[in-house]
């Protein structure tokens, strides 16, 4: 079946199972292999079919694919199909839903899309200026990734000078798919200096992580500057250094970035002296940091000390070990904060929910002997919107805290 293939009268149906305590009856846009009585034929995978329930009612219409642990996620409640009709519609809204609710922050570097809670299932679309990365993570979408890419060219204004594939995650596999990178041009697009949120940052948006910048903390960094004059800030996982170059430009007395990997480190030295602040970098493991068998860094107390570090639960089997990861990084932290320190710390980790990260931070508050105050709830900015009937696209929480 083609895009452009009519969906036949009867269009192909999965069944959940009479017993299976399915999270889409409720709404959630997913379900997964062990949830319907059989799967379909390979020929519809990337196709759309409806989804029933154990009594024939139709729960919605969604694409499939009998090679994902996830077989079918929802892309509407009556029959549609995905053409270029239903992309455009679907693009559109999504597009106009930002400009109504980022009226306070840069229209030019913005998440325009964000998959299911967008009702593009699998599409992730960034924006830095002129340039959109665009990323596909589902088999229906990569068969309809050029016609997505033509529209955009007419749907973004002012259209865009270029679109990135950034077709290189690691769940594309999970969906049977290749990872490759590449742009809509079929050029190369060199890196270059971006400004976001004021300040300069050197961008190679074709081999940077994820999209090319972690814009769900764009609303993070100078809230938590607002903390910063004055004291001894240490960034931990500081990756290009946004949170340090923002507290050195709201006048920290001192700051220190700390990273593993070394051309997050070197990048975050260009983009101090880029910007002409004054912050300290270093190529470290911050566990191993915090453990240092060093006296004199041991002994090293901060005013203010950011733990942003990448998600330590990539699955759900994973959650306990990263629990424990959570509360050791956290314990240490305020174990070396100055009393009346502020401690901003965050999780990516979608499997982790809110009152999981609030029992690791009571847990190394006690543990730590410190008592700790909540001075802001933090949370993904609007751009990433989060859909109520699904938690996992609610991924970045935290806390800005006062401990004494």
């Amino acid at each position: 079946m083609s895009i452009n293939t009519p969906i036949p009268a009867q269009t192909p149906s999965l069944k959940l199972k009479v017993n299976a305590k399915s999270r889409a009856l409720t709404g959630h846009p997913w379900v997964f292999v062990n949830e319907v009585e059989a799967l379909l034929p390979a020929e519809y995978d990337g196709e759309v079919v409806e989804c029933r329930d154990r009594a024939g009612r139709r729960i919605g219409s969604g694409i499939y694919n009998s090679r994902s642990q996830i077989c079918w996620r929802k892309l509407n409640r009556d029959r549609v199909e995905l053409d270029e009709a239903y992309l455009r519609d679907a693009i559109t809204r999504a597009i106009a839903c930002r400009d109504k609710t980022d009226a306070q922050t840069d229209k030019n570097i913005r998440r325009l899309i964000w998959s299911e809670s967008d009702d593009l299932p699998g599409v992730v679309l960034d924006q830095f200026g002129d340039t959109l990365v665009l990323q596909i993570q589902t088999l229906a979408m990569e068969k309809r990734r050029d016609v997505i890419a033509r529209l955009l060219m007419d749907i973004v204004k002012p259209a865009p000078a270029e679109i990135i594939f950034r077709d290189d995650a690691s769940i594309r596999r999970l969906e049977g798919l290749p990872q490759t990178t590449g742009t809509f041009s079929g050029k190369t697009w060199e890196p270059r200096w971006v400004n976001i949120g004021g300040f300069d940052y050197w961008l190679d948006l074709l081999g940077g992580q994820k999209t090319g910048f972690y814009l769900d903390q764009r609303e993070q960094h100078p809230l938590v500057a607002r903390y910063a004059r004055g004291r001894r800030v240490l960034d931990a996982f500081c990756n290009q250094g946004p949170f340090a170059l923002h507290c050195a430009r709201a006048g920290a007395a001192s700051v220190l970035g700390l990273d593993s990997a070394e051309d997050a480190i070197a990048q975050a030295r260009r983009n101090a002296a880029r910007n002409g602040v004054k912050a300290d970098f270093e190529t470290a493991n911050v566990f191993d940091f915090f453990n240092s068998a060093s006296p004199e860094r041991r002994a090293e107390t901060w005013d203010l000390i950011v733990l942003d570090p990448p998600p330590f639960a990539k699955s759900k089997s994973a959650l306990e070990g990263a629990l424990r990861g959570y509360k050791e990084i956290n314990l240490r932290a305020m174990q070396r904060l100055a009393p009346g320190g502020i401690l901003a710390t965050y999780t990516c980790s979608h499997h982790m929910h809110d009152a999981e990260l609030r029992r690791v931070l009571a847990e190394a508050a006690a543990d730590a002997r410190r008592r700790v105050r909540v001075l802001e709830f933090c949370h993904q900015p609007p751009d990433h919107p989060v859909l109520v009937t699904m938690p996992e696209s609610e991924y970045l929480r935290g806390y800005v805290l006062r401990v004494e």
